[in-house]
């Protein structure tokens, strides 16, 4: 897969199969776009291009409402690169590109940058100015401009529409096994270990605290977690907190990671944890010994469910 900056950086010789999003969690309902995207691609013998933007439009075009992404960009871009995609589309969003008319949006930019031979999209896609854009518009426009248009249904699992804002919703409350479920992979938290108050090694739980630069990423419902991460090419399992240390008086969130069976200084790496399993609330003990032995009961907890849970 090949990735571009901007439209502007694109220019397509050879006519493609297209399709349009921003495709935050690269989800199940996703993944089943973009697997009939570049399976009927290669059939046609063209190439495969997802055109997607960032910033979110909604964190340009409302500013005063505080947006959370499953992804981050970086990890967008790194599921959709494991999909079979030839070309990746990063545009720049922007107020005046927000002004872009339906009419324009097809001619200037299907058209003549992606050269479009089909265009494949999700159930019910709005584009262009407003949102004026829609599959009548499209499929009218394609007549004018000999492209084809494909919409795809909403995809289901379990007669439950997959989408974004559910799998943010079961993120919120902790429902983990769903959001995993319908993103199709363990959702995950991206940052740099950097320095804490080293009170975990204290009490016998050394952790690493991660930082997580992006302030759009979502960050899940406070609580403790069972992950896992890859460190120097091994895997290696732990329990993760997020939330504000009320036992020991901590007026901040932090998000630390406990790691099973390791030693070595983090300090300055930059880890990938995937949640496996949310295991409990954040609970304000009456003492440090209470949390040190409640602490002693989740590693058990999440040592159990890594060995008869995970293969």
């Amino acid at each position: 897969m090949k990735t571009f900056n901007s439209i502007a950086d694109f220019y397509a010789k050879d006519q493609t199969f297209v399709t349009i999003g921003t495709f935050d969690g690269v989800h199940f309902g996703h993944q089943k776009i973009l697997e009939k995207l570049v399976l009927e691609s290669k059939k046609a013998d063209k190439k495969s291009v997802l055109l997607t933007f960032f910033p979110h439009p909604r964190m340009v075009l409302q500013k005063d409402v505080k947006i959370e992404l499953i992804n981050t960009i970086k990890e967008r871009e790194n599921l959709l690169e494991k999909t079979g995609l030839d070309y990746l589309i990063i545009h720049p969003f922007s107020e005046e590109f927000s002004r872009t008319t339906a009419l324009e949006f097809v001619r200037d930019t299907l058209v003549n940058k992606l050269n479009i031979s089909k265009l494949i999209i999700g159930y019910d896609h709005h584009f262009g100015k407003n949102r004026e854009g829609n599959i009548e518009q499209l499929t009218e426009y394609s007549h004018l401009y000999d492209f084809t248009v494909e919409e795809i249904h909403a995809q289901d699992i379990d007669d439950v529409s997959v989408s974004s804002t559910k799998i943010r919703r079961a993120l919120h409350s902790g429902n983990l096994k769903t959001a995993n479920n319908y993103l199709g992979y363990s959702f995950t938290l991206n940052g740099v270990v950097v320095n804490g108050k080293k009170l975990g090694g204290k009490i016998g739980f050394p952790t690493a605290n991660i930082n997580v630069e992006e302030s759009y990423k979502l960050i899940p419902k406070t609580g403790v977690y069972v992950v896992k991460s890859s460190i120097k090419n091994k895997t290696i399992f732990g329990m993760m907190n997020i939330g504000s240390r009320p036992t020991v008086n901590g007026n901040h969130q932090t998000i630390e990671v406990h790691f099973f069976d390791f030693n070595d200084d983090l300090y300055g790496e930059n880890l990938t944890i995937q949640l496996l399993y949310f295991l409990r609330d954040e609970h304000k003990y009456d003492s440090v010994d209470d949390l040190i032995a409640q602490l002693k009961k989740d590693e058990k907890t999440a040592r159990d469910f890594l060995q008869n849970e995970v293969p």
